[in-house]
């Protein structure tokens, strides 16, 4: 059975990707820092029909992470596919984060793939094949306001992952690395990451669920590319930022604190996960099902673009024919 190692698989977009390989027969390691998160998640990929290996370490550890890939390669076999996922975050204006919250955003949501890259990296080169898969953002190509620390580790995660890209092309490696491009999801990180806004945070609507996530990271593991964008926003947000940058940052200034609150007021008393995870199972989902789409066209569309490819051509053609007579 093939191996894939999961970053931040406790809970949100690493629980799903983790529920998708392991419905393939995957065998999963599964590597965050909650207990009852990896508990959990273990259960759901074993009653899949795929063995879990649950790994409690800080991904910002990188001693740590080089052991877990150890762990992993003794008790589950050779690591075939690499997912960097985890992340936290602090919402809040730049001048109101500390500096060593923002660090600390950098070094996990950043230098976590950093070091996840680089225990994979060590196991897959001398075998000469294992595909990686950094699991990125619109906002690694578009920032927006209220997440300074976030986005600069989005687009920091960005220029590392062309930079190896290049390198293994040099090298004529046999790994690959592959970046998938997420919308806003209803996953639960709204509720555990660093809030100083005066109400609740939310993802920016269009909202996807997390399962429409993990879809496309399964399927780049088994026909990794360059790049996958996901969601119809994506899209549009990257296509809208290389044509009117300065339009967009004037929109943004003018609807991006209000579109990533919802009307409750926050309890600044809550826990959050920055230093610390946060106690409890929170699974893949947020509390935004009403408005979260399961599927998405645009996605649909690049799984099966060889077919609407096709599909096209042959209408255009029996139109030539019928206009030639």
């Amino acid at each position: 059975m093939a191996v894939v190692v999961i970053t931040g698989a406790s809970a949100g977009v690493g629980r799903a990707a983790a529920r998708a390989f392991a419905g393939r027969r995957w065998n999963v390691g599964l590597l965050a820092r909650g207990r009852d998160g990896l508990d959990a998640a273990t259960k759901e990929v074993e009653a899949a029909g795929g063995r879990a290996l649950p790994v409690s370490v800080d991904i910002a550890d990188e001693r740590a992470v080089d052991r877990a890939a150890d762990q992993v390669e003794r008790e589950l076999g050779p690591i075939d596919v690499w997912v960097n996922n985890a992340m936290t975050s602090v919402f809040a204006p730049f001048p109101e984060i500390q500096p060593e919250e923002f660090d600390r955003v950098v070094r996990v949501t950043f230098l976590g793939y950093v070091n996840g890259t680089r225990a994979a990296l060590h196991r897959m080169v001398p075998r000469d094949r294992g595909v990686i898969i950094q699991v990125g953002s619109a906002l690694a190509y578009r920032s927006i306001p209220l997440q300074s620390a976030y986005c600069s580790a989005k687009h920091a995660i960005k220029g590392f992952t062309q930079s190896l890209r290049c390198e293994l092309l040099h090298d004529g490696s046999g790994v690959t690395v592959s970046m998938v491009q997420l919308p806003a999801l209803n996953t639960p990180q709204f509720d555990w990451v660093l809030s100083r806004l005066p109400n609740r945070a939310q993802p920016v609507p269009p909202i996807y669920q997390p399962e429409v996530a993990a879809r496309a990271i399964v399927r780049a593991a088994g026909r990794p590319r360059r790049e996958t964008w996901v969601g119809g926003s994506t899209v549009l947000t990257m296509l809208a930022n290389k044509v009117v940058p300065g339009l967009l940052d004037r929109y943004l200034a003018r609807t991006g604190y209000r579109s990533q609150q919802t009307d409750e007021p926050e309890d600044a008393a809550r826990p959050s996960n920055l230093w610390e995870p946060v106690s409890g199972d929170h699974d893949a989902r947020g509390r935004f099902d009403r408005q979260a789409h399961p599927r998405s066209v645009q996605q649909w569309a690049a799984e099966h673009r060889a077919w609407i490819l096709a599909a096209l051509a042959a209408t255009a053609a029996a139109g030539l024919r019928r206009a030639r007579r």
